[in-house]
This record gives C-alpha cells, sequence and structure tokens, in this order.
C-alpha cells in the first residue's frame, strides 16, 4: 500500500538512502517550513501592531481614539466574515483543532483553516484584540507540515507525525523555546512519554529555534535585569502569588466557557458580528486604560507592558488595574469568536498579578527589587499552568522565555499550588473542555504496536464508553442534537432499551420537513469480544455502527463505528 502512495509523491529519494536518513531530512524539511510559517505570522502580527496601535499612541489623544477604534471595528469585521463565510475551524487558537485532528483524522489538517488562520490571526492580534499569537502558530505550523507531508507521499490518514513535528516547530519559533515545545507536544497533544515520535518532535523544536535564531535572534521574549540579590523573605508571598495567578486563570476557563456556549446557542446575533461586537467591548477597555494610565497593554499581547515590569520600570499600582483589564478583554476576545490564543494574555495577567502582589507586600516586607520580577514570573507560570494543565511546559516556556537559573525553585514551588488550585476549573484542562463543549470529545486509543496483538485487543478497550444518545424522535430533540454534537450515528434508546440506529442525515431530512428519521437496526456485540471477531458484524448494520452492551444486562457500555476502528488500525500501520 505504501509503495502505491509513493507513486503519487512530488518527491522520492534515491534508492539506497537509509530510511533513518530520509526520516531526518524529511523532518528537517517540515520542521523548517513550519518554523518559517510560524516566524512570518509573528512578523506580521508585530508589524500591524507596530504600524496602528503603537504609532497612534504617539499622536494626540483624540486621535488614538478614532484611529484605534476604526482599526479595531475594521480588522474585527474581516475576521467575522473570514471565520464565518469561509472556515468556523479557524476560529480560537487552534490547538485543540490540532489535538482533533492528531486523534481522530491521524494528522490531516486541510489547507483551507490553515491558510485563513494565517491571515484572520494577523488580523485579529495585530489589530488589537487581546489574544496571544502562540496557539495560531501550534496550528499554522502544524497545518503547513501537515499538507506538505503529502509531497512526500504520505497519505492523509497517516500524517500524525507531521501534525506533532509542525506543532513543535511552530511553538518553538513562536517562543524561541525549544525544550518548552517538547514539553508542550508531550503533555498536551500526544500524552506520551514513549510516543513514537519524539525523536522526530526534538529534532524539530531544535530546528523551529534556529529559524527564530538565524532571522530574528538569540534574544528571550522578556530580557530580565540580573537576579542575584534573591532575598528569602520573597519565598513567603510565593504561595499566595501562585494562587491568585492560578485563580485568575481559573475565573478565565470558567467565565469564558460559559459565554462562549451562550453565545453559540443564541439566533439573535448573526455569527459574523460577535467577533465585531467583542473587538468594540476590547477597544472600549482598552481606551480607558489608556487614557486613565498611557498603557497599551490591554491591546495585542501586551509584551511591552509585561517586560517593563519583569524590569522594574511599571508602577505597582497600575498593574492592579491591568490585571482586570486584560482578563477581561481575553474572555471577551475568546468567547466572541475571536482568531488568536491564550498563552500571551495568560502570561500578562499573571505577570501582573505577581507584579501587583510584591509591590503590595513590599509596603510591609522588605522585599527586593529583584524579588518583585520574580514574584512576577511566578505568576506567569501559575495562570498559565492553572490553565492548559501542563506544568513542566508552563516551568520551561518561562524559564525560556526569561533565560534566568535563579528562577527554578520558586518556579517548582509555584507549579504545585497552581495545579491544585486548577481543580477549580474542573476535570479538564481548557482546551479539552472546548473540545467537549463542540462536541469533540477526545476518546485516545493508544494501540499496540502490531497487528496482531492489536486485533486481540477486547472491544472494551477501544468503545466511546460515553456515546450520545437519543431519548426520542421529537424534532426539538433531534435538532439540539444536531446543533450540539457532530457525529453522524446516534443510538436511540428507548426506556433503557436500544432501538437502532438513527443517522445525521436522516435527522437532518426529518427536521427539514418536519417528519420522521428512518431507524437502521442496531448491530450489537460484547465487551469481551476482541476486535478481530467484531469485524465483520459491521455488514449487520446500515449504519456501520456497534452498540457494546453488556452480555447479561444488555445495558449499553458504549459504541464503536466503522470510521473509529479502520482509523485506529491505521494508526498502527503508519
Amino acid at each position: 500500500m505504501k509503495d502505491k502512495l509513493k507513486k503519487f509523491a512530488v518527491f522520492h529519494f534515491p534508492k539506497g538512502v537509509p530510511e533513518n536518513v530520509s526520516m531526518a531530512i524529511q523532518t528537517g524539511v517540515l520542521s523548517l517550513l513550519a518554523g518559517l510559517s510560524a516566524v512570518l505570522f509573528m512578523f506580521m502580527t508585530n508589524l500591524l501592531f507596530e504600524k496602528t496601535y503603537l504609532a497612534f499612541a504617539g499622536r494626540s489623544t483624540m486621535f488614538f481614539i478614532l484611529a484605534s477604534f476604526l482599526v479595531i471595528i475594521s480588522t474585527s469585521t474581516v475576521v467575522g466574515l473570514l471565520l464565518n463565510v469561509f472556515s468556523p475551524d479557524a476560529a480560537g487558537s487552534g490547538i485543540p483543532q490540532v489535538k482533533s485532528a492528531y486523534w481522530k483524522e491521524l494528522g490531516h489538517l486541510k489547507i483551507k483553516p490553515v491558510l485563513i488562520k494565517f491571515v484572520a490571526g494577523i488580523l485579529s492580534i495585530g489589530g488589537g484584540n487581546s489574544l496571544g499569537r502562540e496557539g495560531p502558530s501550534v496550528f499554522i505550523g502544524s497545518g503547513v507540515a501537515s499538507n506538505a507531508d503529502g509531497v512526500f507521499g504520505t497519505p492523509k490518514r497517516g500524517r500524525r507525525a507531521a501534525a506533532v513535528i509542525g506543532a513543535s516547530a511552530g511553538l518553538a519559533a513562536a517562543f524561541n523555546a525549544p525544550l518548552a515545545a517538547i514539553a508542550f507536544v508531550i503533555e498536551e497533544i500526544v500524552g506520551d512519554l514513549n510516543n513514537r515520535y519524539l525523536g522526530r518532535v526534538v529534532l524539530s523544536s531544535v530546528i523551529g529555534a534556529f529559524v527564530v535564531y538565524a532571522l530574528i535572534g538569540r534574544q528571550p521574549a522578556f530580557s530580565l535585569p540580573a537576579i542575584d540579590n534573591i532575598s528569602w523573605l520573597h519565598y513567603f508571598i510565593v504561595p499566595l502569588v501562585a494562587f491568585v495567578a492560578a485563580l485568575a486563570g481559573v475565573v478565565f476557563q470558567r467565565v469564558t466557557l460559559l459565554w462562549k456556549l451562550r453565545l453559540k446557542r443564541q439566533k439573535r446575533i448573526p455569527a459574523w458580528l460577535l467577533p465585531v461586537l467583542g473587538g468594540l467591548a476590547t477597544w472600549i477597555i482598552g481606551c480607558g486604560v489608556f487614557l486613565a494610565t498611557g498603557k497599551l497593554g490591554v491591546f495585542g499581547l501586551g509584551y511591552q507592558d509585561l517586560s517593563n515590569a519583569l524590569n522594574n520600570h511599571f508602577e505597582w499600582k497600575i498593574a492592579g488595574v491591568m490585571i482586570v483589564a486584560k482578563l477581561l478583554a481575553m474572555i471577551i476576545g475568546y468567547s466572541f469568536g475571536g482568531c488568536g490564543g491564550i498563552f500571551a494574555p495568560l502570561l500578562f495577567v499573571g505577570g501582573m498579578t505577581g507584579y501587583f502582589l510584591g509591590g503590595l507586600a513590599r509596603v510591609w516586607i522588605p522585599l527586593t527589587p529583584a524579588d518583585q520580577i520574580v514574584l512576577a514570573v511566578i505568576g506567569m507560570s501559575a495562570c498559565l499552568g492553572a490553565t492548559v494543565r501542563a506544568p513542566l511546559t508552563s516551568i520551561l516556556i518561562v524559564f525560556e522565555m526569561t533565560h534566568q537559573f535563579s528562577l527554578v525553585p520558586s518556579l517548582l514551588l509555584a507549579t504545585i499550588i497552581s495545579q491544585a488550585t486548577a481543580r477549580f476549573a474542573g476535570k479538564l484542562n481548557f482546551y479539552d473542555a472546548l473540545l467537549v463543549q463542540d462536541g469533540h470529545e477526545l476518546h485516545k486509543i493508544h494501540p499496540p504496536v502490531d497487528l496482531n496483538s492489536w486485533q486481540n485487543l477486547p472491544v472494551s478497550a477501544i468503545a466511546n464508553p460515553t456515546p450520545v444518545m437519543l431519548s426520542g424522535l421529537a424534532e426539538d430533540e433531534m435538532r439540539d442534537k444536531l446543533d450540539r454534537f457532530p457525529f453522524n450515528s446516534f443510538p436511540l434508546l428507548v426506556d433503557g432499551r436500544i432501538k437502532g440506529i438513527v443517522t445525521r442525515q436522516q435527522m437532518q431530512q426529518a427536521v427539514l420537513v418536519h417528519g420522521v428519521p428512518e431507524i437502521h437496526k442496531a448491530a450489537l456485540c460484547y465487551p469481551e469480544q476482541t476486535v478481530r471477531e467484531i469485524g465483520s458484524k459491521f455488514l449487520e448494520s446500515s449504519a456501520y455502527v456497534l452498540v457494546v452492551v453488556d452480555r447479561g444486562t444488555k445495558t449499553i457500555r458504549g459504541i464503536i463505528t466503522l470510521h473509529d476502528l479502520i482509523r485506529a488500525q491505521a494508526a498502527i500501520q503508519h
């Protein structure tokens, strides 16, 4: 099969080239393309912000207000149209979409959302919305690598390696942090330290960092003064800073998910108009802060104000204002359908939280200026870690962005508190909660390494244990399931017993004509049966869905679709 697919490759390695050499070259090419796309995205975003908000800030106050209004409304309007007319999949940060593509599509990402994300991300973030560029960089890098992998003849359902290679190179380039990029891919996307792609992820992160070094330089994202006079007193404040900063991350997650769900279900406001309203609200908050403090941190990434705070060139009382304003702006920006990530605003909110609490503590405790900087960095790590639930990433990304070894003990202590506080947001991190809210709960199957072991697995190991059921064929219920979940088949459960399978297409037709959909026969299997035994059972169901039931009680234990089975088996072969 692989040999047949290679015939369609644009590029062929010469005969005799060892497989490990060709794989390394392929990884290098994909990483280079992903890194270049992330750097170009960063450059264009920074350029747009520099030519607008930074330039406007040097003019009169009235000019800033009018010009910033025109920029954020015009860019948000274009973003709204791009996301809702051309590619709704390009909304948000992009990291949930990469996770979904890795687990459900075996690494394949369509090129259209990648291109839309590139343009919409530049306009949204550079145009002043309070979002970050890191999530889009991961999505763009992963999408570029996934599509470029086709040049080497890799089939669409065999591009998991390309997806994680592009993701790590993109994040390494976005943050100039290769170690954090490796940790993030392991913790957040693949969730397995023994993953077969680990070596290629390490190589891609290194190449992504080299791309940044070559084009921009080796300087860290934030330049800190030498931290050499840290007092022991600051350790008494670290738990408080970590808790409050993590709590800010919890507030962001809970409120954003709530608002996003309500806005998704409402029908009065057109979807394309929501980013415009989000941009308007951000403009009101940002202009209010600018008029009161002269600071631009609410708009865009906010890195300039955060850098000033990390160098003690910032009034700590103003930092308190920035916390509330930035947190509200980022919640609005994301929940109203903007195109951007959450890393940068979370780092900003956490950093300002630590800086504010450090300044407040210095009123009563003789902390040094270096202590206050350390507390700001602690807040950055704690706020990010509580939201993404990736403790190693939250430590490494802050460490690599500052290049300060003296921060490590405090970061470790803050991480423990941050992860404990994160439980207030629920069992899932922000990205997984988004996927569940959108009906894309990931059923992660880590299959054995060989086909024979895979075929001997019990059905219970691969079945989706939480299927979405229909309790009846009322039009309102069918419409609700169609709006909330993207699945193609729904088991019909009446009085606790399975009656059959209803397909999405037939439900849509029934809702359209106010009729009753056809019910397909439900093919049953048992949890202890093996994958080999159930293969032929799919022929018993015209919907190609098996319902897993308990042999004795006949209660439903899960479902398996033919697409799930083929996809999981393909994961072994690639």
